[in-house]
């Protein structure tokens, strides 16, 4: 597997899956510092949910967020993970993705999906079954926007008449979207037939893992058919992950919260339930199936390894975040990631140890030691020659 292959950027994703019971203001400030410690590490993307109902996910509105940590951060890309784009009218969300754009000085990106809660689309009065095709229709008409055009479109559920965007995004030639995909093939085809990226959600979980073998040849079929082009550097690849300094304590870490947040996702997506009656049989269940990456650095990066087998090769590797654990060992979580798994798969750590091997190798320090010594020898003659100058008996 060349290099190349390997994925060269690296992101956090906070749906977020948070314990209920915690002060939603102290979790909406705890997943802002989330995404500040990521952009200090190193981190090359953040990105935030959109849902309605549930509890456990509590935000509404991304873009909110994103605009809010955009002041206190300074290269991290901030992304919708994902705006559900049958709960919008297209040209208000694209103009607020815009928006966003220019707030950050080109570091927005949006994501789109098709709504994952059914509550959530109950709430608003839509059918489930159209949700989908809802979601193509609208990403034609905020591509169209995004790229200058004026759209004159009218559907059984928005009517827009010579709709064009007062500003174009701040990032040239135009803002960075992708489409959310899991198992079916909806997201790689809406991927190809727009020309945007991908992200592939709860890419280790079982079914999701086998689908990668076929995503990316379904976008780029997609993608010739209609005259358009798609690149594998924007493909990207979320993992529920929690890391530790070892496996114990990745285990121990995710006893806090494993049994409530896997109950949750088990109830609303097709990540499997578990018969085991107590957390840790819950939590062997999941690492087990592949459902989570609960380990070490190590772990993460022999996950990536096969990640990139089963694929062919993708841009970047996002971690999902949830509250498996508490604040700080999630916080704990993302620095070992940004200390290990990063730099391994960017090139920074061979040269460190090639230098390393290199200065070991060889016989570098007789030759200083030498030099010493003969620098020392050196100042005594120089010494001793000034005493019996300025000593004429």
């Amino acid at each position: 597997m060349s290099a190349s292959q390997y994925p060269a950027d690296f992101g956090v994703f906070m749906a977020p899956f948070h314990r209920i019971g915690v002060s939603p203001t102290v979790l909406f400030e705890r997943d802002l510092a989330v995404i500040e410690l990521a952009d200090r590490l190193g981190f090359q993307e953040a990105w935030l949910g959109e849902h309605h109902s549930g509890g456990h996910e509590p935000i509404g509105s991304p873009e909110l967020m994103l605009a809010a940590v955009a002041r206190t951060t300074r290269t991290i890309k901030l992304g919708t993970a994902v705006n559900s784009l049958p709960y919008h009218n297209p040209f208000l969300l694209a103009e607020r993705l815009v928006m966003l754009d220019h707030l950050t000085h080109g570091r927005a990106i949006m994501g789109f999906g098709p709504g994952q809660l059914v509550s959530d689309a109950y709430m608003l009065g839509i059918d489930p079954s159209t949700q989908r095709d809802r979601m193509l229709e609208a990403a034609e008409v905020v591509m169209r926007l995004l790229r200058g055009e004026t759209v004159t479109q009218k559907s059984d559920w928005f009517d827009l008449h010579e709709a064009k965007l007062q500003l174009r995004p701040y990032t040239v030639p135009e803002l960075d979207v992708v489409v959310a995909a899991v198992t079916s093939p909806s997201g790689p085809v809406t991927a190809g037939r727009l020309g945007i990226g991908m992200i592939n959600l709860s890419a280790s979980s079982p079914a999701a893992f086998e689908a990668l073998r076929t995503h990316w040849g379904i976008a780029e079929r997609e993608a010739a058919s209609h005259g358009r082009t798609v690149d594998r550097r924007n493909w990207r690849l979320s993992a529920i992950t929690h890391i530790a300094e070892t496996e114990e304590q990745a285990r121990a870490d995710c006893r806090h919260g494993f049994e409530e947040i896997w109950n949750y996702l088990s109830h609303i997506s097709p990540l499997p339930a578990s018969d085991k009656p107590d957390v840790d049989g819950m939590i062997d269940d999941a690492i087990e199936s592949g459902s989570v990456l609960i380990g070490t650095p190590d772990t993460a990066i022999e996950l990536i390894r096969r990640l990139v087998d089963q694929t062919g090769g993708f841009g970047s590797f996002v971690m999902t975040l949830t509250d498996f654990t508490t604040f700080d060992r999630q916080k704990r979580a993302v620095e070992l990631f940004a200390e290990y798994v990063i730099p391994e798969f960017r090139g920074q750590l061979q040269p460190v140890r090639e230098h390393n091997a290199w200065v070991r190798e060889n016989e570098w320090k007789a030759e200083t030691m030498a030099a010493i010594n003969a620098a020392s020898q050196k100042y005594a003659q120089q010494t001793a020659e000034a005493q019996q100058a300025s000593d004429p008996s």
